[in-house]
């Protein structure tokens, strides 16, 4: 199944995403930004629909950034934890067939989730599953505050 890409601005993007990726890691590095990229999930329920957005975060060390969204619903119903754990499964679905590019460039990459920290929240209940998923993929993990991707900026753009 092909996901479908936009930009912030909502363009939409064409090519295959890893396509997509390494062609834009090209430009910003002949551009001669050096690059960091933030890959994040956050949902919304809606009455009987779970909103995920996705996100493809690049950061221009010291200039500003970028980011390609990837929305998708269901009506599957599930638990808070549940929730949780397939946002952090829709990151690392798409940061998999993404790390060999990053690693050719030589880009830093971590995979956020928007998961708290504090255990008096209910998301918290996903914490160690959700970091011994993503560190067992070989990731860098971040969560809240520090996962600005997914409680950020996916955030914004789950409708």
């Amino acid at each position: 199944m092909e996901q479908q890409w936009r930009t912030l601005s909502g363009k939409h993007i064409r090519r295959p995403i890893e396509e997509e990726i390494a062609a834009v890691i090209a430009n910003e590095r002949a551009m001669g930004h050096e690059l960091k990229v933030c890959i994040g999930t956050d949902s919304q329920v809606k009455s009987r629909e779970t909103e995920f957005a996705t996100v493809i975060v690049f950061i221009r060390k010291g200039k500003g950034g970028f980011m390609y969204i990837h929305n998708e619903t269901t009506t599957k119903k599930m638990s808070i934890k549940e929730r949780m754990l397939v946002e952090v499964a829709k990151s690392i679905e798409v940061a998999y067939p993404l790390c060999n590019i990053f690693s050719r460039y030589s880009v830093d990459m971590e995979v956020h989730a928007d998961i708290n920290t504090n255990p008096s929240f209910k998301s918290n209940d996903a914490l160690k599953d959700a970091m011994g998923y993503i560190m067992g993929m070989g990731f860098v993990f971040k969560a809240k505050p520090d996962a600005f991707a997914s409680s950020s900026c996916a955030n914004k753009v789950v409708q």
